[in-house]
């Protein structure tokens, strides 16, 4: 078991720090702009309580993001594995908030 742990903590390390240069930083930085439009989306969401987009649109973008997580460890991208992390939070969290809302929702349901 500790060996996993060392491993896992060395992958962690090679990951999020032995490979950071201005690259990685340019990375985050576009990154975190393309993650404001769902941000921004998931604020006006959260005051209405309830999603503001059709229903399909977060199913795409779970599915979506999931695939592009798993891409994104694979290739161990510190970019791609923090943006698609927080993006899958957001997607489940508007699911969450569109079958609060409306429980029989389904993706064919426009919510726009």
């Amino acid at each position: 078991m500790s060996d996993l742990l060392a491993r896992f903590s060395d992958w962690l390390h090679m990951v999020f720090v032995a490979q950071i240069d201005l690259w990685v930083i340019l990375g985050f930085i576009a990154q975190a702009l393309f993650m404001m439009r769902f941000v921004v989306q998931w604020i006006a969401s959260e005051r209405a309580k309830q999603s503001v987009v059709p229903v399909a649109f977060w199913f795409f973008s779970l599915g979506g993001g999931f695939l592009l997580l798993v891409y994104a460890v694979k290739r161990a991208d510190p970019v791609f594995i923090a943006g698609q992390g927080l993006g899958l939070l957001i997607y489940l969290r508007n699911l969450v908030l569109i079958f609060r809302h409306d429980p029989a929702a389904t993706p064919e349901k426009d919510k726009g």
